[in-house]
Order: C-alpha cells, then structure tokens, then sequence
C-alpha cells in the first residue's frame, strides 16, 4: 500500500476514537526498517486499545498488511505494526518518560498532509457537467403612466352606472298564466230543525207552468 494512503488511513482511525497529541515523523533517512512513526496518546488503558483496534481494523478493511499489535494486554503502550509505518499509542506518563519524538522526531510530517484529502472529490466534480443556472424570470419593465390612460380612466370613473331596467310583463304572458284563485266564502251555519226557503229559480219555474197547461181542465158543474 502507498504510503501515504497508509499515513492518511491510520491518522483517521485515531481521530475517529478522539486520540490526543498525535504526531507523525518521517524516518527514511534514519533507518530502512519503516518510513513512517506515528505517535498519540490515550487517557486510560481502555482508550489505548480502542485506537489501537481502530487502527488495524481501518488498514485491514483498506487491504492493508498488519503485521503484528503488541502490549493490548496492559494498555499503557500499544504498538500496531503496519509493516511501514510503525504507530505507537502510548498513555501521557509512558510518553513523558520514553520521548520517542526525540529519537525519531527529526522530520516532522504536518498532518494536513496526511489526512485524507478532497482531491478525488474534486475530480469527480470536475468531470460531472456544470449545472446551468437557474433562469430567474425576467423583471417586468415599468408601465409609465401618460395623460392619456389617466384621461381615459377619468372618463371610465365619471360615467354613471347603468341601472337595471324592471322587467316588464307581456300580456301575453299575463293572459297565459292562470288567475289566482280566490278562497271561497264560508257557508252560513243553519241551526238545526229550521225551514230554509230556497228561491225557485227559473227553469224551476217554467217547468211547473208547462205541467200545469197540459193538465185537463175540469168541465164546470152543469
């Protein structure tokens, strides 16, 4: 594996389990063992196996080579051999009093460097096409009001409204739809038991005087 894909993958697994203090040497020109010394620090013997496993499981899940992890079962310094590069996960004290970076700390390695950068995210930006931009619609251009239009709404103000002329009946139409019909008037009550006279009307009248001129006269007494 690249070197620096290999630097780049180990500071990560650190800095994904909050490791502290981390520092990166380069050591070609101090011996032919390893290119590469990476040293942090974790608070407790808990924190140092964390990044130590964070460290070989992130190079291993990359293809990397691990070649052996020493001193998990303490956790005061753990060593993660990655063939290399060597990463040294030591406690504060252990460090204070072993001051690796004195022995390996002549070329420093900035970190920026080392961490992953964005430039294959910038490539596959570049090949992707440019999104046009949005079209923004366009502005409508101010109406300047002339004399003109202002005379004419004048005009359209000051005429007067129509009124709506009652709709007059034909009387045709009057003629066509039946008279309203008129409640008829109540009878008068007849107490009971009472002769009511009821006028003859005429052709009651005419039939009794037919009947009475056809009836044969009786011949006087001789």
């Amino acid at each position: 594996m690249d070197i620096k894909k290999l630097q780049a993958l180990a500071v990560d697994a650190l800095e994904d389990v909050k490791a502290q203090d981390i520092q990166l040497f380069d050591t070609v020109h101090l011996t032919s063992l390893f290119d590469r010394v990476l040293i942090a620090s974790g608070t407790s013997n808990r924190q140092t196996k964390a990044l130590a496993a964070s460290v070989r499981d992130k190079v291993k899940e990359a293809g990397g080579e691990i070649v052996s992890v020493e001193g998990e079962t303490t956790g005061e310094w753990v060593l993660v051999d990655l063939g290399d590069m060597v990463v040294h996960i030591m406690q504060p004290a252990i460090r204070a009093y072993y001051r690796l970076e004195e022995i390996w700390g002549d070329k420093p390695v900035k970190l920026g460097a080392a961490k992953r950068t964005t430039k294959k995210v910038s490539e596959d930006a570049e090949d992707k096409p440019k999104r046009a931009p949005r079209k923004t619609a366009a502005k409508a251009a101010p109406v300047e009001v002339t004399h003109d239009m202002m005379a004419i709404q004048t005009t359209l103000d000051d005429e007067p409204k129509k009124t709506r002329k009652p709709r007059t009946v034909k009387a045709a139409d009057a003629e066509a739809k039946p008279a309203r019909k008129t409640a008829a008037p109540k009878a008068a009550k007849v107490p009971t038991g009472a002769r009511v006279k009821v006028a003859a009307t005429k052709t009651a009248t005419a039939s009794a005087k037919e009947a009475a001129a056809k009836r044969p006269r009786k011949k006087a007494a001789e």
